[in-house]
């Protein structure tokens, strides 16, 4: 791509960033401007302990699948940072990056952490990048099929989008099949792009990140139909988080404030009252979302703290004097 042709699609994406930014306030404003506010707030009231304790399982479960990804990572790679250690610095980069943006969990913590453990640059940026595929290997391949099968039921007002809705899922599932079969059976395992070296991973480890991709998102709509009232199918719940999630990324909106929101409210205000939506809505965003980054933040600072004890004994400044040096130093 020309430079020329590299500023035009930088300009272009930035349009489309501030378009989003502005037109999804408006359109979630025009959908919740006649809210019952007490419905919202009975909906709420109406989660038991047990429910919501059931939801905060699912969602650690959840984060435990996503965090496992970088354990496929070290797998990859080969790096020695020990596997506790890699699922804590995972499990808060996640939650960060969820809640925050991609820059700064998924990039620059990420970085951050693993490269107080001596583990090189170029290296993080593989386990990065493996992550990305494991996670939307599973997506194309959940999404894909759901897609393909006429998931979700589409409102009669956007209906004739179905058929290209199909069309979408049957192109994943062949980009996710395509994948596969390269780590299978591609004779190249390897290419150096832009200075960075690609390796293909064997074909039993993408399938186990299409596994773990699969596995995460599964969780993840199961939270949100766990957290809905009785009415629309699971399946149905889950293509609708697909969509939502990836309006969320193509928005560029952190956490997705609003996409979530709009495109649930949109494509099920026909089964549930926009009430018991949006208090399902807040329920999953404070379980899926807030639960897991006010323990990352623990997290993090106990990280910082276990770096920092790692790193001291290795300044002779910072070493206590030998014990010669301690008994010539007492006092007389």
């Amino acid at each position: 791509m020309s430079e020329k042709s590299s500023k035009r699609w930088a300009w272009v994406r930035r349009i489309l960033n501030w378009a989003c930014f502005i037109l999804v306030p408006v359109f979630l404003y025009m959908l919740l401007h006649n809210m019952d506010w007490a419905e919202v707030w009975h909906g709420l009231r109406r989660y038991r302990w047990v429910t919501l304790a059931l939801g905060a399982a699912i969602a650690l479960a959840s984060y435990g699948v996503f965090s496992a990804f970088d354990l496929i990572g070290k797998r990859y790679t080969g790096h020695s940072v020990p596997n506790s250690q890699v699922l804590q610095i995972a499990f808060v980069c996640y939650a960060f990056n969820l809640n925050l943006s991609s820059w700064i969990g998924g990039i620059a913590l990420r970085y951050r952490l693993y490269g107080k453990r001596g583990v090189k640059v170029s290296t993080v940026t593989r386990i990065l990048s493996l992550g990305l595929v494991t996670n939307w290997s599973g997506y194309l391949l959940l999404g894909g099929a759901l897609f393909a099968l006429g998931l979700p039921p589409l409102p009669a007002s956007v209906e004739l989008g179905s058929v290209g809705l199909r069309l979408i899922g049957a192109a994943m599932l062949v980009t996710v099949v395509a994948y596969l079969l390269a780590c299978g059976y591609s004779k190249k395992r390897s290419w150096r792009v832009k200075g960075h070296d690609i390796n293909l991973p064997s074909f039993s480890m993408a399938l186990v990140q299409v596994t773990g991709g699969m596995l995460n998102w599964a969780l993840m709509g199961g939270l949100m139909y766990l957290l809905l009232p009785q009415g629309v199918s699971y399946p149905s719940v889950l293509a609708i988080l697909l969509i939502s999630s990836i309006a969320g990324v193509i928005a560029h909106i952190p956490a997705g404030l609003g996409v979530l929101e709009a495109v649930f409210i949109t494509l099920l205000h026909g089964q549930y009252g926009k009430g018991a939506l949006l208090a399902a809505l807040i329920a999953y965003r404070a379980l899926y979302f807030l639960l897991p980054l006010a323990i990352a933040c623990i997290g993090y600072l106990l990280l910082e703290r276990r770096a920092l004890a790692q790193a001291l004994p290795s300044h002779p400044e910072t070493q206590p004097p030998p014990a010669e040096q301690q008994e010539q130093q007492r006092p007389v």
